[in-house]
């Protein structure tokens, strides 16, 4: 089998729409929860968000007829893919296009689209709903415009499983990459469902924080939280096959050395209390990764960490069965507490935050952290960045549906 590393990786997010940029705010404690400023939220229950600030699309697609035939979320992609492709230099090399395929997934998809396109249904009429309207809506666009952006003819997935889906996105692209289905990937996710409608359900469902103070929204395994903050954004690697990275001189971010894929079985949103497919997704990601011999001082978790309550107490529950008494030694944290949650993006965000953790020796924080909760005990990184020289991480997202994904990662 291939094995398989990352060279390249870009993204869009609340605190930072390069890599730089968002490291140095992730490891610097930035919190990008703010009051809803995307639409009028006077109707809702819900204050806070977690936007997408200053994206100037026309950096990275150069048509304007382009951009309006672009749902948010597919602008946030092709940004995002714009800057790992770069970044990786991957088509200055030899590789065969027929073999690069593109596993880019959403969440939600184009439900700004929908809903614009609902209201001139019942205002203007059938007449006046774009022709573009199921291109823009749909949610395979994101992964089918970067292709066609690159000429990627390879094995091509939008894969949606919620909030596990850029994680998902990640590791099948691993998989294929390893049994030789391609030799090159680019794979992550985007969102862009910050809107009224959105918001609602979420709201309804008993979902989102409706706390008042952006201090106070997502403050993952704390005492205090009460619901996620809704972010959006995007993350893409380019993942491709150590011997052609080598051979191309490229840099070499991380290798992916496992990864994890169960289901729960049992609830529409609720997680397991049991924590039974989060354990055996982590167990799994872990053991293919060799990490039962690996000091667990050396490995840092992107915790899944929401701020909801069952999803921060069956996940510690998750990695202490797991690691054993050996998980009160892991690094962890939820960079969610920076970014909030960026639903099918906030997976391979997250993959990129355990990449640079590994690569700066720098463990981003758990930030807004006051109120410790006996049912989560673990080391979650509070409020500051530690330095640690973490050589494996493992990055974890669960999503609604039970859709467990837990992907392992080895310092490039």
């Amino acid at each position: 089998m291939n094995r398989v590393v990352v060279t390249g990786i870009g993204v869009i997010s609340p605190v930072g729409n390069d890599i730089e940029t968002f490291w140095k705010n992730l490891t610097a404690g930035v919190c990008g929860v703010d009051t809803i400023k995307r639409f009028d939220a006077s109707r809702l229950a819900v204050n806070l968000d977690a936007e997408v600030k200053d994206f100037a699309p026309k950096k990275y697609i150069e048509s304007m007829q382009e951009i309006r035939r672009l749902d948010l979320f597919s602008q946030y992609a092709m940004a995002a893919a714009k800057q790992a492709v770069d970044d990786s230099a991957i088509f200055e090399s030899d590789v065969d296009k027929n073999k690069v395929g593109v596993y880019i997934g959403t969440g939600i998809g184009g439900i700004t689209t929908t809903l614009g396109g609902a209201e001139n249904l019942r205002t203007k009429g059938p007449e006046r709903v774009s022709p573009f309207f199921v291109p823009m809506m749909i949610g395979n666009m994101a992964a089918g415009a970067v292709s066609i952006r690159y000429g990627a003819k390879g094995p091509t997935l939008p894969i949606m499983t919620a909030c596990a889906t850029s994680s998902h996105a990640i590791g099948e692209a691993y998989r294929a990459i390893q049994y030789g289905e391609a030799d090159a990937i680019i794979a992550g996710g985007a969102e862009a469902a910050i809107n009224e409608l959105a918001m609602a359900g979420f709201v309804n469902c008993q979902a989102l924080s409706l706390s008042e103070r952006p201090e106070e929204g997502s403050i993952p395994f704390d005492a205090r939280r009460n619901g996620f903050v809704m972010g959006e954004g995007a993350g893409i690697l380019v993942l491709e096959t150590l011997e052609h990275a080598q051979k191309r001189g490229a840099h070499i971010y991380a290798e992916v050395t496992g990864y994890g894929n169960t289901a729960d079985a049992y609830h529409m949103t609720a997680p397991d209390p049991e924590a039974d497919g989060a354990i055996r997704a982590i167990r799994k990601a872990a053991h293919e990764a060799g990490l039962e011999d690996v000091s667990k001082e050396k490995i840092y978790v992107n915790a899944h960490g929401t701020s909801t309550h069952l999803n921060d107490a069956m996940e510690t529950k998750a990695l202490k069965e797991v690691f054993g008494k050996d998980a009160y030694d892991l690094h962890v944290s939820s960079t969610k507490s920076m970014t909030g949650h960026m639903l099918g993006a906030a997976g391979a965000v997250e993959a990129i935050a355990s990449i640079l953790a590994m690569e700066n020796s720098l463990i981003p924080p758990t930030i807004n952290y006051k109120e410790a909760d006996p049912e989560c005990d673990l080391n979650y990184t509070p409020n500051q960045a530690v330095h640690a020289e973490v050589t494996h991480a493992l990055s974890t997202s669960l999503g609604f549906g039970g859709h467990n994904a837990c992907v392992a990662f080895q310092k490039g």
